[in-house]
């Protein structure tokens, strides 16, 4: 199984980004797909979420700025980030879960099996 993370780089405030992740090895509708991120001297957190069907989750600091989606033809998934804010700076980290059913309420990181290798993401002031 591979995920392979893309997209990040450096944008100033205010500015937008679109992460992909690109599944392969996995039956990728059959997962969960989560993106994390993990700034310096900070935890790693759930930035977003989508499952089988399509169901989102967000964490409270991105709503209405980021978007999750997924094309389960080309086994992708995508963060499109605008307004970004210096805090958004971190590496980000596209996730899988297997599930069997619609739930997206997996948050933490122990829940996923499968990770891609982050990229950066820079908000310059």
């Amino acid at each position: 199984v591979q995920l392979q993370a893309s997209g990040g780089g450096l944008v100033q405030v205010g500015g937008s980004l679109r992460l992909s992740c690109a599944a392969s090895g996995l039956t990728f509708n059959h997962y969960l797909m989560g993106w994390f991120r993990q700034a310096p001297g900070k935890e790693r957190e759930l930035v977003a979420a989508i499952s089988r069907g399509g169901t989102t989750y967000y964490a409270d600091s991105v709503k209405g700025r980021f978007t999750i989606s997924r094309d389960n033809a080309k086994n992708t998934v995508y963060l499109q980030m605008n307004s970004l804010k210096p805090e958004d700076a971190a590496v980000y980290y596209c996730a899988g879960k297997l599930t069997v059913g619609s739930s997206v309420y997996y948050t933490r990181e122990f829940e996923y099996q499968y990770w891609g290798q982050g990229t950066l993401v820079t908000v310059s002031s």
